[in-house]
Formats: structure tokens, C-alpha cells, sequence
């Protein structure tokens, strides 16, 4: 579309009483006169300059390259926890090389959309794709536990922040009919590189050793901040010093601390420590009142709040973050506790990853696929609810896997559950943006991923919980009367490598405890689904544009795509 064809369509729009241009541009907010800012204005302007489709391959495809780096670092970690565990002899604090990686995702993602708008979203893709390098290096070179946490951190705060200000650009550049095929180009990156990941990780280890599976991808990344510092430039969207002071620091502090006290508390409970000891007791009140805090501060002091209460209210908003929040745990807890299954089976790390590859392909083909068909019928009610049904179908399913399941069942198992995980993602995300108006994309968008993080963070939390807490309590009850139980069963928690070393008459009890123990997992985190199923249904029809000034066409169907709210 040219820009006199849309500037034409903005003009012909009807005006209400005030003389402001009434299109999906004033869902949420209008009331207030946040519309008719200069900020806003000036930024309209530039968004009815839609760029060419050759135009939008290029700067999204220089954004994507660093996209399917983060992903393929989120998922390398799943097959390589094992070996990394055992080579620091702490298989139970496997989850924080998963969790601290997603803690920093949590903590990135909520400020990147105010930050961005501040210093331009090329800044923003450059800072990430640093961190991102210098969190990987400080991975492959980490001679302690200490210092793999602390450079997953680092790798989690780039990483956020490359997946978030991705999901901008689009925005920034394709009108919302189209959002839903061009975000499914997007997460055929992410799960090309989700899916890789796990096999990449497994081969690494098992040819070169799990550290150059983190120093390989250091090269990468600095091609991707070449690129995007070369192809992306777009304007930025406030300007001035003084806006910094608008950013919400406060807010993101305190839901930081909120997150590192909840985590702290389920991580160790049962788990390194008794649910009853002072550290987890406290854990978990302080939690709550920060999270009492950052609500406050959100909805009272902050003048540009990280996630905006505001908007939280709105129904659509609020049952598309959840929706995501729930469904994120269940995955994720399954992305990671399922090669956990595989590798008690006998597989080889790398056999592992292989079998997690229909998930990132299914996720792939879910997200184009749902898009594709927003796109022909500007609705996308419907889709999730099929979605979320498939998701659950196939959820149930991975709970009846044993460990003599056949080879060919997780297959089918999880590409049905991708495909189910990228619909949802990609239908989510469009309800929440044709939810509200364009100047808060950015900030609701932000929201959403710090959503989707903290529940990512809290489903592995949740698994470890669940699988730790059962399988301590399933060997000390099997075997705890046996003269050697205190001096196995730790190890037996501590390394998958113990498995081959067990005594002819505690393997079999073993393997038993073990898989009642990850079974517990699968219920619980299907049990999350179902939950998250049922949020959904909160989701409100709005109405998809067809341009990026979301103003209506004289040709418009009048009678389609018809806004409930």
C-alpha cells in the first residue's frame, strides 16, 4: 500500500464529537487525550509511510538472524543440563542453568519497549546482541557453577532483549491484518533455532564437550549486530534526556526482587533445603510483598509503568497475558524434563535433542499457519480455541509416554504440541495488539513477553520442584533401610551418569522412582494447560486492519470483522 492510498484512508475515516479521527487506533486510552499528543501524531505520520515488502525482508531478516540465536540458546541448555550438572557434580540445581537464563529474560524484556522508543530499536538489538556474546563466552569459559549462572544471566538479559525488540520491528512495520503471517516468518526462525538447539547442544557434547556449544555461537552473534546495525533504521519514537526519567526502574526492580525471592523459595524447598527452614519460609512472604509493591508503584507513582495497569484491566489484554503465562509454564517445563525422560530411556544427549525437533517444527508450522489464516479471515476467536484443545490433547497425551514407550510416539506427541504452542503464541499476541491503540504496542507487547518469561522461569521452577521433591521422597522410601541409601541416593540426584552404575538390584526401583517422579511433572504442568485453556476464552473479537494507520478502506466489508468491545 502507498502512502497517498493510506494517508486517503486516515482522512476518510469518520470523527467523533471532539473532531478525532474514530478507527481501532482508540480501543483503550482514547477517553484520556492520549491520542492527540504531538508524540503520537508525529509518530502516526511515520507510520503511514509503510515500507515495501522488499523493504521489510530486509531489516526483519538482519532482526531474525539474532532471533534464531536466542531461541537455539534457550533450548541448548536442555539437552546439555545433564552433562553440565554432573561435571559440576550439582544435578540438583540443574534448573538454575535454565532459570537464571529466564530470570534475566523476565527482568530485560518489561524495559525494553520504553527504552527502545528512547534510544531507537537499533540500540537496542546492538546492546542485546553484546550481552548476548559476552554471557555465551563467560558460559564456554565458566570453571565453577557460580560462573555458568552468572553467564547465563548475562547471555538472558541479550537474549530478552533480542527476542522482544524483534517482535517491535514487526510492529513497526506491517500493518495488524498481516502481523499474524510476518510474526509466523518470525517464529519459523525461533523454531528453527528452538529446535536445533536441543540437537546442537547433545552433538556438541558428545563430539567436543558442552562448552563449545556456547563459544560457537559467539561469532554468530556479532555477525547479527553487524547486520542490524547496517539494515535497521527506524526513527526513534520519543526523543530527549528528560524521558529517561520517565522509564519505570522502580517498577522493574521491584518485580526483579519479586521474581528472585519466589524462584529462591521453590527452587530450594524439599529440594536443597526443608520446606520448613527459615530461607524458604521468608522467601516466599517477601515475595508477596514486593509483588504488593510493584503493583503500587505500577499503578500509582510510575508515569510510563513497565507492565501499565491500565491497560492490564482490559479483558483481551488481560486473558492474552495469562493465557500466555500459563501455557509458557507447561511448555517449557516439557521442553526440559522430557530429554530428562529420553536420556533415562538410554539416549544419548544428542538422541535426546533429536526427538525434540517435532516440537520446534510443529511450533513453526502452528504460528504460519495461524497467521495465514487471520490474515484471509481478520478473526482469531475461533483459532484459539482450537488451539488450546489441540495443546491439551496433546499435553495428555506425553502423560501416558513410559519408559518402554515406542520411539515413534513422542514424535507425533509434540508436534502436535508445536503446532498447538506457535498458534497460541502468534493469536495471542495479535488479540493483545488490536486490543490497543499503536502508540502502546510497544509497552503492551513488553508486557506480554515479561509474561511469557516469568511463566517460562516458573514452569522449569515448578517441574524441578515437583520431579526433585517426588524423587527424594520415592528413594528414601524404596531404598532408605539399605546400608548404602545415604551414600547413594545423593549421587543418584546429582547425576544421570549414576544410572549406569547402580547396583543390579536397585536399578529397577530406580528407573521406577524415576519416572513416577517425571510423570508427577507431566500432570502437573497439564494441569497448567487445562487452566490456561480456560483463560483463554476471555479473549475478545477485535477487529485487524489492513494498513498500518489501522483507518478503515472505502471498499471495507462493513458487516466483517466486527469489534466486540
Amino acid at each position: 500500500m502507498s502512502s497517498t492510498q493510506s494517508t486517503s484512508n486516515l482522512t476518510a475515516n469518520p470523527r467523533d464529537a471532539r473532531g478525532t479521527s474514530v478507527s481501532e487506533q482508540t480501543p483503550l486510552l482514547a477517553e484520556q487525550g492520549l491520542n492527540a499528543t504531538p508524540e503520537f501524531q508525529e509518530r502516526q505520520d511515520h507510520l503511514v509511510q509503510e515500507p515495501t515488502t522488499k523493504e521489510v525482508i530486509l531489516i526483519l531478516g538482519s532482526v531474525w538472524v539474532g532471533v534464531f540465536l536466542a531461541a537455539l540458546d534457550t533450548t541448548v541448555v536442555a539437552t546439555l543440563t545433564g552433562p553440565i550438572s554432573s561435571s559440576f557434580h550439582s544435578f540438583s540445581l540443574l534448573s538454575w542453568l535454565a532459570t537464571g537464563y529466564l530470570i534475566a529474560n523476565a527482568a530485560s524484556q518489561p524495559l525494553s519497549g520504553r527504552l527502545t522508543d528512547i534510544f531507537s530499536r537499533r540500540t537496542g538489538l546492538i546492546f542485546s546482541n553484546v550481552f548476548f556474546a559476552v554471557g555465551n563466552l563467560i558460559c564456554g569459559l565458566a570453571k565453577s557453577e557460580g560462573a555458568i549462572v552468572l553467564g547465563r544471566v548475562i547471555a538472558g538479559i541479550g537474549g530478552g532483549g533480542i527476542l522482544t525488540i524483534s517482535v517491535f520491528v514487526t510492529s513497526d512495520l506491517v500493518p495488524l491484518r498481516k502481523r499474524g503471517v510476518w510474526q509466523g516468518f518470525g517464529n519459523i526462525c525461533y523454531g528453527a533455532g528452538g529446535g536445533l538447539g536441543g540437537v546442537f547442544g547433545g552433538w556438541i557434547n558428545d563430539t567436543l564437550g558442552w562448552r563449545w556449544a556456547f563459544l560457537i555461537q559467539v561469532p554468530f552473534v556479532v555477525v547479527s549486530g553487524i547486520l542490524v546495525a547496517v539494515k535497521l533504521d527506524l526513527p526513534v519514537k520519543e526523543s530527549g534526556k528528560a524521558k529517561l526519567k520517565r522509564v519505570d526502574f522502580l517498577g522493574a526492580i521491584t518485580l526483579v526482587i519479586t521474581l528472585v525471592l519466589f524462584l529462591l523459595g521453590l527452587n530450594t524447598g524439599g529440594n536443597q533445603l526443608p520446606w520448613t527452614h527459615p530461607l524458604v519460609l521468608t522467601a516466599f512472604p517477601l515475595s508477596a510483598v514486593f509483588l504488593m509493591i510493584f503493583i503500587y508503584i505500577e499503578a500509582n507513582i510510575a508515569s510510563e509503568p513497565v507492565i501499565p495497569v491500565r491497560l492490564l484491566l482490559n479483558r483481551t489484554v488481560f486473558s492474552a497475558c495469562l493465557t500466555n503465562w500459563l501455557v509458557v509454564m507447561a511448555v517449557y517445563g516439557l521442553i526440559f524434563y522430557l530429554p530428562l525422560l529420553f536420556q533415562v530411556q538410554g539416549s544419548s544427549a544428542t538422541g535426546a535433542g533429536i526427538k525434540l525437533i517435532p516440537q520446534a517444527v510443529g511450533t513453526s508450522l502452528g504460528s504460519l499457519g495461524a497467521g495465514i489464516l487471520m490474515r484471509a479471515s481478520g478473526r482469531y476467536s475461533l483459532y484459539s480455541m482450537i488451539s488450546v484443545s489441540l495443546l491439551i490433547v496433546s499435553n495428555t497425551l506425553i502423560c501416558t509416554l513410559t519408559l518402554s514407550s515406542p520411539s515413534w510416539q513422542p514424535f507425533i506427541y509434540f508436534l502436535l504440541m508445536g503446532i498447538a504452542y506457535g498458534a497460541i503464541l502468534t493469536i495471542t499476541l495479535v488479540a493483545l495488539v488490536s486490543a490497543v491503540d499503536h502508540e502502546h504496542h510497544a509497552v503492551v507487547t513488553s508486557a506480554s513477553y515479561a509474561f511469557r518469561s516469568t511463566g517460562s522461569t516458573i514452569g522449569i521452577t515448578v517441574a524441578s520442584a515437583v520431579f526433585q521433591n517426588i524423587l527424594k521422597s520415592g528413594l528414601w522410601s524404596r531404598f532408605g533401610d539399605r546400608e548404602e541409601a545415604k551414600r547413594l541416593i545423593p549421587r543418584i540426584r546429582d547425576s544421570l551418569d549414576e544410572l549406569r552404575k547402580l547396583p543390579a538390584d536397585w536399578k529397577p526401583g530406580v528407573l521406577a522412582t524415576y519416572m513416577e517422579s517425571l510423570r508427577a511433572v507431566f500432570l502437573t504442568l497439564l494441569g497448567l494447560t487445562i487452566l490456561g485453556a480456560v483463560v483463554s476464552l476471555g479473549m475478545r473479537e477485535h477487529k485487524l486492519h489492513t494498513n498500518l494507520a489501522r483507518a478503515e478502506s472505502p471498499d471495507a466489508d462493513a458487516d466483517a470483522d466486527t469489534d466486540a468491545e
